[in-house]
Formats: C-alpha cells, structure tokens, sequence
C-alpha cells in the first residue's frame, strides 16, 4: 500500500509542475481518496485549482489542509493567497501576519497585507503599513506599486502617480527600447515627442485627457495608440498626429508614458481634467442608426458583460451574458451586445443573440463602438474600455463592478468625478454577480416606466 500511495502521490505532484491540469486533478483525487490526512497534498491541490481558475474549489483544498496543518508555512502562505483573490481579506491578513511573525521582512506578505486592506478600502491603513515596510525594505517595487494602488484609491494622485512608476520595476510591464531617449523635463521647443500608450484600450482612452499638459512647450505631440482607437482619439486636444504605429524615418526627439503625463498634472494641479474628446465618424453614425432603426420606439440599451480575457483579474470584474438575459425581459426594453471577442461563441451557443442583438462582432473599431452607444438611450457595462469609451462620450451609462474596483471608482458611492454622468453599481458582497444585477434590474425597469 505504501508503494502504490507514493506512486499515486508522484503522478499526481508531476502532473502538477508539468501543467497537464486535468490529469494532476484526476491524480489527486485518487491519492486524497486512500490519504485524506495529506495536508500538503490538499494544499497542492488548492494551488492548482487556483491556477486554473477555480478559486472556490481552491478555497475548499486549502480549508481542509488548514484543519490538518493550521501551522504549516506553505499551508498558511497556500490559502492566504486565494483568500486575498476572492475578497477574504480579514482572513487572508490574519494568515499574513502570522506568518510575518516568523519572517517580519518577508516581501511578499508585507505587500500582499498592503494590497488586502486596499482592497477592503482601508487606503489609510494601507498606505501607513506600506509606508512602514518600506522603511525596512527601501525602494522594493512591489510595496511600492501597492502603496500606489492605496494612495489613488485615496485620491492622492500625485503621490500615488509616483509610486506608480514602479510598474517598469514589478513585471507589470515591458520596459521601452526605443532608439530615442525617454523625455525627463529637458526643454522641447521645436522638438517631437512621442506620447506612448501603456496597458489596455480603456487606460488610453481615460488618460488621453493629460495630452494638453505638453501643450505650450512648443514641441510637436505624435500619439502612437493600437490601431483599434486610431480614429477615435483622432481629434483629442494637444496632439499633431496620431498614428498606429511609428514609421521608422519618422524624426523623434523624446518619448513619454502617457499615465507620465497624468503625473505632471497633478503635481501642478489636482483638478481632474475632464474626459477627453472622442470622434465619431459619419459612416460610423449611419451603421449604427441603421442598426437600431428596427427597433424605434424602444429603450435602447447597449450591454458589455467582459472585458479582455488576456487581462489576468478579467474573470473577477466580469460577469456572463447570461447575467444580462433577466434584463431583456422588462417591457419596451432592447438589448443591443457591444462586445465582441471569444466570450461571444456561449453568447451565440445558448441562443442569447436572438434576444440581445449583436453588433459588436462586426464592428470595425471603437469608434463604430462609440457611435452605438450614441444611437442607444443607456449603456451597461463591465469594468473594461467601453465603461471608458462611454464615460467620454457623456451618454448615460452605467457601470457594473466587482468587489475591489479600479481605483477610479474607489470602493463606495455611486458616482465618479473622473466621469461625472456615469452611475455605478456594486456588488454587495465578493463574487456575487446575483444581488447587484437585481440592483440593475430595478433601476433599469425604473428607466423604462419613466420613458
């Protein structure tokens, strides 16, 4: 019997580290069913389903491990990392700190516990426990992007701008190589500047409006962006040219990060800039209206359920299409799908298309995006670049969000000022899709009797 548990125990654990997902889960099942007082087997276990995604089943493995090893390092270390995924952050702390007592310069736990009390909200108690490690642990790029996270969520985007440079530090980013220097203040007239993008559609089109801040310099603004925004940021203020990609004769002097362009704003200023000015095409308004003619006389109401699923936190701000469907049931109400990407074939699978009508997949670009959202009479939307997209245009949108929202939207309110008309709903509790989409609902049906 022992020889045939260690070779249970070794099919499962090098199914594990060679990522064959479903034969480690298979492997561990047998071996948990004749060794259930394996601790570090279940624990082993909760790791994986973490990685593929099942953050509850997760949660369960490491519940089991806990009870049978409540001391262990790896144990403790295991479970405190899916509780700070899915909102348990008291608990995930109370393993932190346990653990801290043992290692009290220990990195990552010192920046996780920073990351579990802005999560929860707590941006003052984050920010001083960051501040504190740091002491200990001067420059460590981690502490320092969670610090950031704390102090946006608080408001104080100057300081928290700052702390965010050590993105380029924390593998969050790829650090530029570019045959140019990067600009660091040197006097730009006559010079060309290169404005470059950073992460997703939604973070260009929310900081777009930092581009005057080199207005006045005397240089000329090039704004590289992907090609999906091209012309729809074709006419913001303070650039001479937009471009998807940099012809390779093209004559630069400096770049600079876009989100770098935020940060010498409010170090001058901590106003926040109004959105920028988005273009909507012509050929773009006529799809949309001929899109929407059918249905003339109906609330209008255009609907994005996820973002990227490449973004690694997609499937915590993200709900499912069939989320969506109660809505399609409120007299005088159509849905119109903005989205458009792989999370559309179950969309289309179940039927769901014949009652929330596609218009995403054939989109060309943002801007045939933006011109929908004018031809409708609401937005609902996830957390993704069309929350972005409507919150610039100013048409009427609302925004759903999970648990531990953008620092944008902070953790309470039901409003915005870096996008005044938008209105947010939460979810109650982490996980929940349920109770703020019943939220939607109401209001929604409110919407519709008094139109």
């Amino acid at each position: 019997m022992a020889e045939d548990l260690a070779t249970l125990r070794k099919a499962a654990s090098d199914a594990h580290r060679e990522g064959r997902i479903a034969e480690a889960v298979t492997a561990y099942a047998r071996y948990l069913a004749v060794a259930p007082g394996d601790a570090g087997m279940w624990s082993n276990l909760g790791v994986l389903h973490r990685r593929a995604g099942r953050h509850l089943t997760a949660l369960r493995a490491h519940t089991r491990a806990l009870a049978l090893d409540p001391e262990g390092t790896g144990t403790m270390n295991n479970a405190s990392n899916v509780m700070s995924d899915i909102g348990m952050y008291d608990e995930s702390i109370a393993l932190r700190r346990r653990l801290l007592a043992r290692d009290p310069d220990d990195r990552v736990h010192l920046a996780m516990v920073t990351r579990c009390l802005r999560g929860k909200g707590a941006y003052a108690e984050a920010i001083a426990w960051a501040k504190d490690a740091l002491k200990r642990l001067p420059g460590d790029p981690e502490l320092r992007m969670q610090l950031a996270f704390a102090q946006l969520g608080a408001g104080d985007y100057a300081a928290g701008l700052q702390s965010y440079t050590a993105r380029w530090e924390a593998g969050e980013l790829q650090p530029r190589s570019l045959p140019f220097p990067e600009w660091r203040g040197e006097p730009l007239e006559g010079r060309t500047v290169v404005v470059l993008p950073e992460q997703g559609f939604g973070d260009a089109v929310l900081f777009a409006r930092f581009l005057p801040v080199l207005a006045g310099r005397g240089c000329r603004v090039v704004m590289a962006v992907k090609p999906p925004l091209l012309r729809l940021l074709q006419d913001v203020a303070g650039v001479h040219l937009i471009v998807g990609a940099l012809p390779p004769d093209m004559p630069v002097d400096y770049w600079v990060n876009m989100m770098d362009l935020a940060a010498l704003h409010f170090a001058e200023d901590s106003r926040i800039p109004p959105p920028a000015t988005l273009h909507v095409p012509d050929d773009s308004v006529e799809r949309a209206q001929a899109l929407v003619a059918p249905h003339a006389g109906r609330l209008k109401v255009g609907v994005v359920w996820t973002g990227s699923v490449t973004y690694r936190g997609n499937a915590f701000r993200s709900f499912s299409h069939r989320d969506v469907m109660p809505l399609t049931d409120i007299p005088g109400v159509q849905l119109f799908s903005l989205y458009k990407g792989p999370e559309l074939a179950a969309y289309q699978a179940d039927g769901s298309d014949a009652f929330i009508i596609d218009t995403g997949s054939t989109e060309r670009d943002f801007a045939d995006t933006a011109a929908m959202m004018r031809a409708c009479d609401l937005v609902i939307t996830s957390d993704t670049a069309t929350a972005h997209i409507a919150g610039s245009l100013g048409v009427p949108v609302w925004c759903v969000l999970h648990w531990d929202a953008f620092w944008i939207y902070t953790h309470t309110g039901d409003s915005t000022p870096w996008y005044p008309q938008m209105r947010l709903f939460r979810q109650h509790w982490p996980l929940d899709w349920g109770g703020v989409m019943a939220d939607v609902g109401q209001a929604l049906q409110e919407r519709g009797a008094a139109a």
